[in-house]
């Protein structure tokens, strides 16, 4: 198993901790990711990631699909891909209608039919086999559509892509995992219990796998969950900062009838505090929202408290590990000594 580091901190200003990730360099982390949501982007992060480190990778976990065109995410992957010398993981999403609509200002659609057609297109621009033409529910290539002057041909990309560029999506439900595991190369999966994959996700990527055909399993798929570690001999404290977050996803990343985030807290078996996190956060008692988010869910997915604390809990995420489950741990933290520790014990 690998580890990786998050390389983005969402605020009024775009920042990367370069310290920290050089230090993760240095440890022997695999990569590095980025992210976006409605404020900086993960392309150019990753390009500053990739310009000042020389053995670690970077992928966007995640870039999102309906902000750029296939044709768009493809020609950034692939210049990242050259100027690093490989070391780009491209990371899609379909982010959240909240998100797309109102702030991209496009139709939401049909997620996982975007997904499909939008790798489908991708591949085919880096296997550069000939002019690329599709036409599907999401994308027509060349466009003929009402406004469209008639003039557009299939083209071939100037730039020579690598058909083996590696391909994650983000996916929390069922549906999401099934389209994972057909067209993808990994997935980054949220709230994320080492010891319950093989319930709550494992069934629906080995759908995904059968129906993409080829002998397609888990031993060649990369599942890269999200853990925040975070180092105190005050668990309570610990956990805090990590309940916001938690909150903000389960609570309001979403509206009341669809949360794709809520839905997953309720399949993880805490139906109860996913209704009572939500009312509150929806009606503006963000620190109660915080507080109603179980320790057992914060435990079961996240690595906080004293060192030996942690210890003891990395060893389902070794056992993970073992079983093919985890590719990559993608930890988020502020603290040194928390890569360090991490280090120590799983490199």
């Amino acid at each position: 198993m690998k580890l990786g580091i998050g390389a983005i901190a969402f605020g009024p200003k775009a920042s990367v901790n370069l310290d920290l990730i050089q230090k993760a360099e240095s440890l022997g982390f695999d990569s590095a990711w980025t992210a976006e949501a409605y404020g900086n982007d993960a392309a150019t992060t990753a390009a500053w990631v990739l310009s000042n480190t020389t053995k670690m990778k970077c992928g966007s976990a995640i870039m999102q699909m309906p902000a750029r065109t296939p044709a768009m995410t493809a020609m950034t992957a692939m210049t990242l891909d050259h100027l690093s010398g490989g070391r780009f993981i491209l990371g899609l999403g379909p982010s959240g209608p909240q998100v797309v609509e109102g702030w991209h200002g496009v139709p939401y659609g049909k997620p996982l039919t975007r997904t499909r057609e939008y790798i489908s297109i991708i591949r085919q621009i880096l296997a550069r086999e000939k002019p690329v033409e599709f036409h599907g529910e999401h994308y027509d290539i060349p466009n003929t559509g009402p406004g469209t002057s008639g003039h557009g041909k299939p083209l071939k990309s100037i730039l020579h892509g690598n058909p083996d560029l590696p391909i994650y999506t983000a996916s929390i439900s069922p549906n999401g995992m099934r389209c994972a595991g057909e067209v993808a190369d990994g997935v980054f999966p949220m709230m994320m219990d080492p010891e319950n994959f093989d319930s709550v996700y494992l069934p629906y990527l080995e759908e995904g796998f059968e129906k993409a055909g080829g002998g397609k399993s888990l031993s060649g798929f990369a599942v890269v969950p999200a853990v925040t570690v975070i180092v105190s001999d005050d668990v309570e404290k610990a956990r805090m900062p990590v309940k916001g977050h938690m909150s903000l996803y389960i609570g309001g990343m979403g509206a009341r009838n669809k949360n794709f985030y809520n839905d997953l807290a309720k399949r993880l078996g805490y139906e109860e505090a996913a209704v009572k996190i939500q009312d509150l956060f929806l009606d503006g008692k963000k620190a109660e929202a915080a507080a109603a988010v179980p320790d057992e869910l914060v435990d079961a997915c996240h690595l906080v408290g004293p060192k030996e604390r942690i210890r003891e809990r990395l060893q389902a995420w070794k056992e993970a590990g073992k079983k093919g489950w985890v590719h990559t741990m993608q930890l988020g933290t502020p603290q040194p000594e928390a890569l360090e520790l991490l280090a120590e014990e799983m490199l």
